[in-house]
Parts: structure tokens; C-alpha cells; sequence
């Protein structure tokens, strides 16, 4: 008996999902980037060529998407697509916003000592003999690329791409080096070119795509010295006129308000990857924010999803991390979101739309009954209590209600909520109540208790909310609990027989009952791929936003060191490797584009997950932290929530026991757990 009881163990799907988990954890990775002292990744180019990648760079009125190559010789090529989503197109649709792609053979030429400078393999078919060699690429906010010019390398040429904080208009900065003994003659030839869509298809246009020069023409330049141009590309509309940039004052506009939101709700770990990837994911989920004339709206961003908001992006994802951040940009921009939603409020109880699009003039409400009610309601909630602010609060306590409303509507007979799709939009089956929508619906029933009792509302409808969401908890594990694949786990619909990622929903809404299966399952060959959670098992198909969610939820668990190996490994892989420095949407679907909401999503990996913060009230939480056995403290500093600015320490204390120290005003208030328990916190 006990050889046969050994036997099933190692040939569990627990234990093989541990020897997986393990293994996979601990694969060496090539690191392309590196990061520096400054706080940037750079790539210094070696012999592993050719090489291409892609990245987004936003600001109020515009964003940047530059792919780039350097191939076998060293020399660079670039393509920008340049997206004003405020320029809107005709018909009205999500993607109708005007575009461009600009080639490096649309610039204009540049010349050094009278000859023709190759501008990249897109001009490879002109004669030239100063040739390009690409030394070094950088990123951080700004994209900046450095080479060397000519056979003898005597001109470094310090390319830089960055989109302006408020205008619709993308730079790109070329200076011009002379690293050599003898003066050199550096041109830059005129360019002015402008392109309008037809009038009948811009929206309150005309609009125009304009791309000119600065300060062209012919420089001497001495040993030492160095020659600035720039190409500005930016839209206007109607009679307006371009803009003569200052390329000096908007570099710095975009610097600052990089560093702006660097400053802000701050990592520390002993972990320099985790701390920059946390960084890099702060400027790529704040950054995404436009100004619109229905006012400031977070959009994904991809070259698709512009002026727009969506149920799942922006009020499940990147809003409950506004909270969190402090930035008010952000935090204007979840309000103005969530008001956006309540428009669409009705006493028929007809759903809100799934996304609200064209700057607040169109809906799209495609992909059937997604759970969109749930999404909205767990989102207004968790960002109503971690802001902080009564008055934000009563804003948005009637569109929870109504969303909660809606929800006990469409609960099924199985006492589960009824929903035909999901946020996937039906690329994978749903079936008719899916595991997500339930579970966020029971995270807003809780919340919901929190937001009523500090509101004031009826003691009658707090205790309402507190009984459906037990109740929800249960019928959660009756309906869904199921052993899928041999994992003591949850199926996604009624019938679904294949493990899927998003079995992890319940763990970030601190539903445990499965925890050990669900986590067994998520870490197994079955759904970890090479990068991260394969949405059904079985399939190449990845969306980084269930690899997240997964991680969060294996920290809130307290599966600490199995969740910080693959955050290890996953932020390694994404800031370091072969396509960074953010978290990306999905593959094959878009190429993994850099979409903003999921790096909001991974900084709530420890806000949520690693330091459990879950709030309670508007100035309180309950915190949890899962500190890694190897780490003796971690921090998250200058956070601006619950109506307070503080510092929130982890320090280990022993075997078994952490202080949680609260840092504000110049004081400080310790708490000491025994590791894995919860304290309450009041600011």
C-alpha cells in the first residue's frame, strides 16, 4: 500500500505540476537588454543580428509606435505610425482615427562632407559610402538609438523618437556628433509635406498630416562639436497652423512627466528587474491617456483602440491602479471613465454598452453579454474606496448600484450569473455564465458592503449586498468547482472539460476553496508556456492580461516563492528579452502589442498580490503581505491612497513573524503578524 500511495503522488498532476513549475522557474534566459544606472534598458548591439521589435510611446493628442531593425550590418531601419485619436475618421467606428505609416525613405535626405547618408536598408538601393552602424539602443519613456556614421566612424548620430505631452505631434531628434579631428559639413535638406484625408471622410475636419523639418539646411561642424535637427510630424484641423515645435521644450515636457510618474507609488525589492519592470509598466499604463472632447479617456492604444473606453480595460483593469498611483491625469481619467459609463444607465435595465467609443460619440456593444455589469462594478468599487475621496464616492455609488441591480437580474437558475461571452469576446466558448463574471460580481457585492457602511446607505441594503455575496461565493464552488484534467480546480462554463487560464479569477477575489489545484493547474505543462499562460491548454493562443491575473492571484494565495519564480522569469522576459519592455496584449492576435491597461494590471501583481493590500474603507485596508523567504523587506513608497500619501514597509522579523510599517507625516505605526496573517489598517 504505501509503494502504490507513492506511486500516485509522483504521478499526480500536483507533483508533476511542481516539477514543471520548478524547472521552468529556473530556466536561464538570454538577455538581450540590460538594464542601467539611470534607470533605462539598453540593448548593446552584438552579433546577434538581424533583430526587429516594436513600441508604443503616448501623450494627450497622440501616439508613436516605431518598429525597428538593425540587420546583419549593423545599420538600423525604422517605420512610424503616427495615430492622432482625436482626428477623428468616417464612418465612425472604434479604429476610425487618422494614421500614418512614415518610412525612412519619406524623410528627408541628409548629406555629411557632400555625401549621401544611407538612411537605413529602406534607401539601400542609393549609392553611398557612410554607412551606418547602430551601437546602441535605448528605452525609457523615450526611445534613442546611437550610431556611428561613415567608414572611419567620425559622426555619432544620436537618434531620438518621443511623442508631446498635450500636442498631437511626434518628434524625432537627430543629432549629429563629430567625434573626429577635422570640422565637417553636416546637411539636412528641406521637407514640408502635407497629406488630408478627403473631406467627406474626416469627422470636424478637414484634418491634415504635416511632416517638416528643423532647422535644416547645411551646418559646419567643428571636432567635438554637434548639429541638432528635427522631423515633426503632427496634425491639425481646419484653418489651424502647424506648429513650429521646440523640440528642446517638448524633450523635456515628455522627460518630466516620465519622471513624474516614476516618482510616484515606488517598488522596492531586492530585485532590480522587478523594481525597473515596475517602472517601465507605471510610464506605459499612465501614459496612454487622451484628451478628448468628452474628456480625458484611457484607450489601450495598439494602433486600434483610441479615444475609447471599454468595461474590462479600463474600469476592471487600469482604474482600481489609478487609486493606487496618485497621478491626477490618471485618476481625472477613471472618474471621466466611469461617468461615461452612467450615462447609459436606464430603468429598463438595458445593458451599458461594452465599450464607448469615438470620443464619447459612438458605442460598441458587439460581442454579446461579455459581463460588462460585473466588470464596471468591481472596478467602480475598488477604485471608489482606495481613492479615498466621499465625494468621488457618492459619484459613483449609483452606477455600482444599477450594475449590482442588473447583475441579480440575470443570476440563472443554478444561482450563477448568466452571461454568453466574456472578455475574450467569444475567441474561446464561454457557455452561458462563465467563471469570470461571477466571481467579479462577487468582488463587487463585497465592495459593495465596504462603500454602503462608510456611505451611510440603509443598514437593510448593506446587509442585502453582505448575504448575496456569500451566497455568490457558494454557488460559485457548486457551480463551477470541478476536477478538470485531474486538477481539483474550476471549469470555466458548464461542459468545459479543458483547463483555461482564467481559472485564476477566483484567487484575486480571495475565493481559496481550490487554491492548491488551481495553482497546480496554472503552473503545469498544461498551461505555462514560454510566455505565460496559454488561454485554453492545448493552444499557442496567449493574452498576457491571464498571466497577470494568475500571478496576482498565486501571491494572494500565499503561494509566494512558486509566484515570485515565474514573476521572475516573466519579468525578465518582457523587459530584457526579445520583445520589451512592457507587458503585451495577446499572440498571434496583434503581434503582441504593448496595450496600456495590462501594465496596470502587472503593478497590481503587488499592490494586490505581493503586498495584499484589499480596501475597506476610505482610509483603510486589510494587508496581507507575502513576503519572498529569501527577501528580508520590501516597500512600496510615496503611494497616494485611501485620502493619504505613505509608505507601506514589509520587514521580516524572525522565522515566522513580518512588521508592517506605515510611514506618513514623519511617523510611523508598526504592526507584527505571524507570516500569512492579516492586520487591519487605518490611516
Amino acid at each position: 500500500m504505501k509503494t502504490m500511495r507513492l506511486f500516485f503522488l509522483f504521478g499526480s498532476p500536483l507533483f508533476c505540476g511542481c516539477l514543471f513549475a520548478q524547472s521552468y522557474a529556473q530556466a536561464q534566459q538570454n538577455d538581450r537588454w540590460s538594464i542601467q544606472p539611470d534607470g533605462s534598458i539598453e540593448w548593446k548591439i552584438d552579433s546577434r543580428l538581424p533583430q526587429r521589435d516594436h513600441i508604443e510611446m503616448s501623450g494627450q493628442k497622440v501616439s508613436l509606435w516605431i518598429q525597428y531593425e538593425v540587420d546583419t550590418s549593423g545599420a538600423s531601419s525604422f517605420v512610424r505610425t503616427i495615430v492622432f485619436p482625436t482626428h477623428r475618421l468616417l464612418p465612425a467606428r472604434t479604429t476610425a482615427h487618422m494614421m500614418y505609416d512614415v518610412t525612412d525613405r519619406d524623410l528627408p535626405r541628409f548629406f555629411i562632407n557632400d555625401r549621401l547618408l544611407k538612411a537605413g536598408v529602406f534607401n539601400a538601393a542609393v549609392a553611398t559610402d557612410q554607412p551606418e552602424k547602430v551601437i546602441s539602443v535605448h528605452h525609457k519613456g523615450i526611445m534613442e538609438v546611437q550610431s556611428d556614421i561613415g567608414r572611419d566612424r567620425t559622426i555619432r548620430l544620436k537618434r531620438s523618437f518621443f511623442p508631446s505631452v498635450d500636442k498631437a505631434m511626434a518628434i524625432e531628434k537627430l543629432v549629429f556628433i563629430n567625434t573626429g579631428i577635422q570640422p565637417a559639413k553636416i546637411e539636412m535638406e528641406y521637407l514640408q509635406r502635407e497629406t488630408s484625408p478627403g473631406i467627406n471622410r474626416s469627422k470636424e475636419g478637414p484634418h491634415h498630416f504635416i511632416i517638416s523639418t528643423s532647422n535644416h539646411g547645411e551646418k559646419n561642424v567643428q571636432p567635438g562639436d554637434s548639429v541638432i535637427f528635427g522631423i515633426i510630424y503632427q496634425a491639425t484641423r481646419a484653418e489651424e497652423k502647424a506648429i513650429a515645435a521646440d523640440i528642446a521644450m517638448e524633450q523635456e515636457k515628455r522627460k518630466t512627466r516620465v519622471s513624474d510618474i516614476l516618482e510616484l507609488l515606488r517598488l522596492e525589492t531586492p530585485d532590480p528587474v522587478l523594481n525597473t519592470m515596475f517602472d517601465f509598466a507605471k510610464i506605459r499604463g499612465t501614459e496612454s491617456i487622451y484628451n478628448t472632447k468628452a474628456g480625458l479617456m484611457h484607450g489601450p492604444g495598439g494602433l486600434r483602440y483610441y479615444a475609447a473606453i471599454w468595461a474590462n480595460d479600463q474600469a476592471e483593469y487600469i482604474n482600481p491602479f489609478f487609486a493606487f498611483l496618485g497621478d491626477q491625469t490618471g485618476n481625472r481619467s477613471a472618474m471621466n471613465a466611469f461617468r461615461l459609463f452612467a450615462r447609459y444607465m436606464n430603468p429598463d435595465y438595458k445593458p451599458i454598452p461594452s465599450s464607448i467609443i469615438d470620443q464619447g460619440d459612438g458605442t460598441w456593444n458587439g460581442a454579446k453579454d461579455r459581463g460588462d455589469m460585473a466588470m464596471i462594478a468591481y472596478g467602480a468599487g475598488r477604485f471608489a474606496l482606495a481613492y479615498g475621496n466621499i465625494d468621488s464616492a457618492k459619484v459613483l455609488w449609483p452606477l455600482i448600484e444599477w450594475c449590482l441591480e442588473y447583475l441579480r437580474r440575470k443570476i440563472n437558475e443554478d444561482g450563477v450569473v448568466y452571461s454568453d461571452s466574456d472578455e475574450l469576446e467569444n475567441r474561446f466558448p464561454a457557455g452561458k455564465a462563465n467563471l469570470n463574471t461571477s466571481s467579479l460580481y462577487y468582488d463587487a457585492l463585497r465592495s459593495a458592503v465596504y462603500l454602503g457602511k462608510v456611505l451611510g446607505s440603509p443598514a437593510e441594503q448593506v446587509k442585502t449586498y453582505e448575504h448575496q455575496a456569500g451566497q455568490m461565493k457558494i454557488n460559485i464552488e457548486k457551480y463551477f468547482g470541478a476536477t478538470v484534467e485531474g486538477f481539483s480546480t474550476y471549469r470555466y462554463y458548464k461542459g468545459n472539460d479543458t483547463l483555461r487560464a482564467w481559472i485564476t479569477t477566483p484567487l484575486t477575489v480571495d475565493i481559496f476553496d481550490r487554491k492548491n489545484g488551481t495553482i497546480a493547474a496554472l503552473f503545469s505543462s498544461r498551461l505555462w508556456t514560454e510566455d505565460g499562460l496559454a488561454s485554453l491548454a492545448g493552444n499557442k493562443t496567449f493574452w498576457d492580461r491571464s498571466t497577470l491575473y494568475g500571478l496576482r492571484g498565486a501571491f494572494a494565495a500565499g503561494e509566494t516563492e512558486k509566484a515570485l519564480s515565474f514573476l521572475q522569469y516573466y519579468s525578465r522576459r518582457r523587459l530584457l528579452g526579445e520583445h520589451v519592455p512592457y507587458a503585451v496584449e495577446a499572440y498571434p492576435e496583434g503581434n503582441q502589442r504593448h496595450l496600456s491597461a495590462e501594465s496596470g494590471l502587472y503593478c497590481r501583481i503587488y499592490t494586490e498580490g505581493m503586498f495584499g493590500i484589499r480596501p475597506t474603507g476610505f482610509n483603510s485596508f486589510a494587508c496581507t503581505p507575502r513576503l519572498p523567504a529569501k527577501w528580508n523587506n520590501m516597500a512600496l513608497r510615496n503611494i497616494h491612497s485611501f485620502g493619504n500619501v505613505f509608505d507601506l514597509e514589509i520587514k521580516r522579523m524572525g522565522k515566522d513573524k513580518l512588521d508592517i510599517i506605515v510611514k506618513k507625516d514623519n511617523e510611523e505605526k508598526k504592526y507584527t503578524i505571524k507570516e500569512g496573517r492579516t492586520v487591519n489598517i487605518k490611516l
